[in-house]
């Protein structure tokens, strides 16, 4: 925890979905004063991401569902995405192999962590587990499409990866969190 932050407050502004604070602090700038600070930040927990790869295949399995905030930011809500999901108490590693199996019908005995980031630290708290796994066939277990009690319905879609390349750059893929993965594969060549 760094030592240019103290006397901090939080208060609870809605707890519906998930928490958003409000948070009064003392911020120690560079030239060694302290100025009172007020922020708001919105707490959904930490998640987990991953690109699932067929290196014979050259593909990539990814999913499209609808996302309101994306549809009231003029866009159709439609969203083609890696697989995510929430930590929900588990470890990073057991819930991205569970919420691969529950939204694309994978089931995954390894998995591979590259990095973790903060994809919006401005107002969301939220440390995202980024990871990668090979996928064939045979783990293919269920069509999946995600939890119906969750209100998921997901599509699963295999895509040649320079395909799903190419649709960042045309924008039909416009999720941050899918255009590192695709780009880490790119860099690391893992399809070949």
């Amino acid at each position: 925890m760094s030592n240019r932050v103290r006397n901090v407050t939080p208060e609870i502004l809605s707890d519906n979905w998930y928490v958003l604070r409000k948070f009064t602090y003392e911020y120690q700038h560079s030239n060694g004063s302290w100025s009172r600070q007020t922020r708001e930040a919105y707490d959904r927990g930490n998640g987990v991401v991953i690109l699932l790869y067929n290196r014979e295949r050259r593909s990539v399995v990814l999913t499209r569902q609808f996302r309101l905030p994306a549809y009231v930011n003029q866009h159709d809500g439609m969203l083609i995405e890696a697989c995510a999901g929430l930590l929900d108490e588990d470890d990073p590693e057991a819930a991205i192999i569970r919420e691969t199996e529950e939204e694309t019908g994978y089931r995954l005995e390894r998995v591979t962590k590259v990095f973790e980031a903060f994809m919006s630290p401005g107002s969301v708290t939220e440390r995202l587990y980024f990871y990668v796994a090979e996928y064939d066939a045979d783990s293919k277990v269920s069509s999946s499409g995600g939890l119906a009690d969750e209100g998921e319905d997901i599509e699963v879609l295999e895509l040649d990866f320079d395909a799903a390349m190419g649709m960042i750059n045309s924008g039909e893929i416009m999720d941050g969190k899918t255009i590192m993965l695709l780009q880490y594969a790119k860099i690391h060549q893992l399809l070949g």
